[in-house]
């Protein structure tokens, strides 16, 4: 674990360089490209030799889309259980984010015409669920409970096969109770070029959702503009700001908690005003990984990816967090609601040593879909308007007219437009 003390010379160029932005890989930028050419050129053909190439999979236009009986078996394998937790956490998502769905609105501007905005669902929209090692079940109700919300009339989901050609039987399970079924089994940039650009078997969609690796966040990055995209996430993050209350036990599990996402490019930050925590953390991260499953990996990456910092106060860790814009930041405070309102760039912001990040990773509303890499200083975490579309609502009459015309006329001759001022000035005409 690399370590930093606030007060020592060059503090904020060593942070930054820990910080910087990491370099695009050209291989991965070109594969990619190949990729999305490839589908553009031959849809389905493309689709099924990469779903081989990269999946292991036998996969044709037979079988790309999971049918109705997949689905019914897929929910005879989950347990009654596991699926009440499932309905658990969808109910948590959508009641949080049912208070974010923005309303339609009309009023009367100073010129007396009525203006307002109108919001729309998007029409059709995509979803990109991770599969493979650690298939994200909790990515469903974190993005199609939004797009329910919104009020999609058609969401459409790819989610990466196993070598058998089946699809993960909890994440089938998530989508059945949300009342999804337009599944395909592709995964990897493949998918995102079928969604983006459309197959003979996948029609295109207007935007596309979910997190995924660096080949899918490249996909999605090389198709913007042709199809929308949500965010362009990338590596885990967290950041804790502990004091002399904060238990190190809960701060080495948190710590490894995002670890654990495996990719090697976390980052992981810990700043805090008690130099007994700091020294107890490196033991106990140790301790604790001892008794995990991916202990050599946890260990790996917290050597090479967690940084430490010893500040003098919690002013200056609230500094150092909103220069880093951590995806999740903890507050392990005895006063977390004092030094909450001091955080403005964090994506989620988790209160209290009862509040780890994995609440917000599955359970908690808010989605975990949520800005990395410092993207946090300009934008925020997925929500229901992120689905929709707004169009301003302007309508005039001729009183009000009469009352832009003064305006009208003044930004036309500043600008050099003088149609603009006769569009108007047509209308005036007796």
């Amino acid at each position: 674990m690399k370590t930093l003390n606030f007060k020592a010379p060059g503090f904020w160029k060593k942070l930054s360089s820990l910080c910087s932005a990491e370099t695009r890989s050209p291989e991965i930028s070109q594969t990619v490209s190949r990729v999305i050419a490839d589908v553009r050129a031959r849809g389905d053909s493309a689709l099924f030799e990469l779903t081989k190439k990269f999946d292991g999979a036998d996969i044709d236009k037979k079988n790309i889309r999971v049918s109705r009986v997949e689905i019914s078996q897929a929910l005879k394998k989950v347990s009654p259980a596991d699926k009440k937790m499932m309905r658990s956490a969808i109910r948590c998502v959508k009641e949080y984010n049912a208070r974010s769905k923005p309303k339609n609105w009309k009023s009367t501007n100073p010129h007396g015409a009525i203006v307002g905005e109108i919001f729309y669902p998007i029409r059709r929209v995509g979803l990109y669920i991770p599969g493979g090692n650690a298939p994200l079940v909790s990515t469903v109700a974190m993005t199609a409970t939004l797009a329910k919300i919104a009020g999609c009339p058609e969401i459409c989901v790819c989610t990466p096969p196993s070598k058998d050609g089946s699809v993960n039987p909890f994440i089938l399970s998530a989508l059945s109770i949300l009342g999804i079924d337009e599944i395909y089994k592709a995964g990897g940039a493949q998918a995102i070029a079928a969604m983006g650009i459309g197959t003979q078997s996948i029609p295109a969609v207007d935007k596309l959702f979910g997190p995924g690796n660096a080949f899918v966040i490249e996909a999605k990055r090389q198709l913007f503009g042709e199809v929308g995209c949500d965010l362009l996430p990338g590596p885990s993050e967290i950041m804790i700001i502990a004091d002399s209350t904060a238990p190190s036990g809960y701060a080495a599990a948190d710590l490894l908690s995002q670890a654990e996402h495996g990719s090697g490019r976390e980052r992981i930050f810990i700043a805090s005003t008690s130099g007994k925590l700091l020294s107890e953390l490196e033991s106990e991260l140790k301790k604790q990984a001892e008794k995990l499953s991916r202990r050599e990996k946890l260990l790996k990456i917290i050597a090479d990816r967690c940084v430490a910092v010893s500040v003098p106060d919690l002013d200056s860790a609230a500094e150092i967090a909103n220069y880093i814009a951590p995806e999740h930041i903890e507050l392990m405070v005895a006063n977390p609601d004092s030094l909450a309102p001091k955080i403005s760039t964090s994506g989620a912001i988790l209160l209290g040593a009862n509040s780890p990040t994995v609440l917000g990773d599955f359970t908690a509303g808010p989605s975990h879909t949520l800005p990395t890499g410092r993207t946090g200083r300009f934008s925020g975490g997925l929500q229901v308007v992120d689905f929709m579309r707004r169009s301003s609502y302007v309508k005039y009459s001729k009183k009000s007219i009469v009352a832009a015309k003064p305006a009208v006329e003044a930004f036309s001759a500043m600008e050099m437009l003088d149609a603009h001022a006769n569009s108007l000035l047509q209308r005036l005409q007796k």
